[in-house]
């Protein structure tokens, strides 16, 4: 298998994965339940990336200064605004403005 094969094999198949739910439930409401718990994947997402940025390879914490100075910003942006999209802006911002000098 080639390396150009291979991207659009992943390319095609993150495609359908993505679309299969957008044409199964494009004409449909989903359930108040289902709706609520799925304003929980961004959050859950955001903390599933942050805990492996926080760990290393065998578990272990391994927390540097832009790790952080990023996390703590996230934690005070999530406070004040509670807006997903600010939070990973300003931690990202800081993260790799912290990196360039640590």
């Amino acid at each position: 298998m080639t390396v150009a094969l291979a991207i659009v094999l992943t390319g095609l198949g993150t495609y359908a994965s993505r679309a299969v739910f957008i044409v199964a439930f494009a004409d449909r409401t989903l359930p108040p339940r289902v709706e609520q718990a799925l304003e929980y994947v961004g959050p859950a997402t955001l903390a599933a990336l942050v805990a492996t940025l926080l760990l290393d390879g065998s578990g272990s914490l391994a927390v540097g200064v832009p790790e952080a100075a990023a996390l703590a910003v996230g934690a005070a942006v999530a406070w004040r605004f509670r807006n997903l999209l600010a939070v990973v802006a300003a931690g990202m911002g800081v993260f790799w403005v912290t990196g360039l000098w640590f």
